[in-house]
């Protein structure tokens, strides 16, 4: 066993750590098994919050929220899941501490078993009319625990992955991650739409919404495992020792790098307010306004997520040949495009609204594919892996965390139109972002 290897494992390694470093033993670990591990590890991450994003909508405003009508029960329950995007970035910070002083794979392990706690807690929440409000505010802290463990779950392991690329398959490389959203989002509609389709509303109310959550914490142990068994090898233990991939002071990424941090949050804009407007917020629409049953539209929406997979995978051959930031101007301006006809087809029936769906999807796959680490390039070797983290858990605040809530908000009081126009400032920001960013590289240079 290599030096390298014993420094990083030393006393602070977690029992989890040291049975993935003996399975690995001392063999090289392909970009292959990287790339699986990562899939691996962002699947098991989007299972959770696509669960409790799902719930949202077709069980806590009555779980919940049963003293209110439904349309604001589910507006109470997006504002709960905001919660978590607003808890992430404290999770980094503190997490990059315990990082910096007990070592990745102590960290990690926290944080998955926070992760997969915290979601399988909720399993065991009794509602609103059981204990009262004391409910509610149990699932925010729950959904608090989600969030502030996702910041501690960043690994690296993307961006180990994308400097082990070749030159001329780097947007290839960076997809791989990204198929963990459509992944984690066809095992949680998966399974509600079993659960919907097969048990009466009274059982479903009682305890089959309750299984999605508890399975959660077995998937983010193997999720957990798998990531461990490459954050101990070889080649990332160099990694860590060039000082290509070691958490920084949160105060000198501030001081030295801020406009790639700002830049960065803005750039998948577009991205990110369409990710929760074709995945979370229809089922919200249908089944509140449209009347459609839950069951067959969440088939439909896993038919979208299985295009989405398809066209993160084409992206990556595309952004190759065009350039990732190039890739991402054309899906904007296609988003925007989009958001002309998004009241259109939401407003147009069941063929419109499954139309919406399947195109949402399918253009969020294209923009998804290359939205992670466009800007994060910028950063320096030694602040690449705090500034991508950071970036990350800023990007999704602004462009993700809210958009459900606002998106029903505007189309329930306003209309329909507001959806389509705030998916378009998206895109705009977006645009405006990229050409900012190509600017500052020019006078950089």
């Amino acid at each position: 066993m290599s030096s390298n290897r014993v420094a990083y494992a030393g006393p602070s390694s977690s029992p989890l750590e040291r049975d993935a470093r003996l399975v690995s033993s001392d063999a090289r670990i392909a970009p292959g098994e990287i790339a699986l591990g990562v899939v691996i590890g962002r699947t098991a991450e989007f299972f959770d919050f696509f669960v409790y994003g799902i719930a949202s909508v077709l069980i806590f405003p009555r779980v919940f929220f049963p003293m209110v009508d439904a349309p604001t029960g589910t507006l109470y329950s997006f504002a709960i899941f905001a919660l978590a995007f607003l808890s992430r970035p404290v999770g980094s910070v503190i997490f990059m501490a315990v990082d910096r002083a007990y070592g990745r794979g102590t960290k990690l392990t926290i944080a998955m078993f926070l992760l997969g706690g915290s979601t399988a807690v909720i399993a065991f929440l009794p509602g609103y009319d059981q204990i009262g409000p004391l409910s509610i505010y149990l699932l925010a802290i729950c959904r608090l625990g989600q969030g502030f463990a996702l910041g501690g779950a960043w690994d690296g392991l993307a961006s180990l992955l994308a400097l082990n690329a070749p030159q001329n398959k780097r947007a290839w490389y960076a997809m791989m991650p990204q198929l963990g959203a459509p992944l984690g989002f066809m095992l949680a509609s998966g399974l509600f739409w079993f659960f919907v389709s097969n048990l009466s509303t009274d059982d479903l109310l009682e305890f089959g919404w309750r299984y999605p959550f508890f399975v959660a914490f077995a998937i983010n142990v193997v999720a957990l495992f798998a990531r461990l068994r490459l954050v101990v090898t070889e080649e990332f233990a160099r990694l860590l020792e060039n000082h290509d991939l070691e958490p920084c002071s949160i105060s000198d990424l501030w001081h030295n790098h801020r406009n790639p941090l700002i830049i960065g949050a803005f750039v998948p804009l577009a991205t990110f307010a369409l990710f929760h407007l074709v995945t979370i917020f229809p089922l919200s629409w249908v089944t509140l306004f449209a009347h459609r049953s839950a069951g067959a539209f969440l088939g439909t929406e896993f038919a979208g997520a299985v295009l989405g997979a398809i066209t993160i995978v084409i992206a990556g051959v595309i952004a190759d040949r065009i350039g990732r930031r190039r890739m991402l101007a054309i899906c904007a301006v296609l988003i925007a495009i989009f958001s002309f006809v998004t009241p259109l087809l939401l407003g147009g029936g069941e063929v419109g609204q499954s139309a919406f769906v399947i195109l949402g999807f399918g253009l969020l796959g294209l923009s998804f594919s290359q939205a992670a680490g466009a800007v994060t390039s910028r950063f320096p070797s030694e602040y690449r892996y705090t500034g991508a983290a950071l970036t990350s858990d800023f990007s999704w605040l602004v462009g993700a965390g809210f958009a459900p809530l606002v998106a029903l908000w505007l189309s329930t009081h306003v209309g329909l139109y507001m959806t389509g126009a705030y998916l378009l400032s998206g895109a705009v920001c977006t645009l405006l972002a990229l050409s900012v960013n190509r600017r500052l590289e020019i006078t950089d240079r």
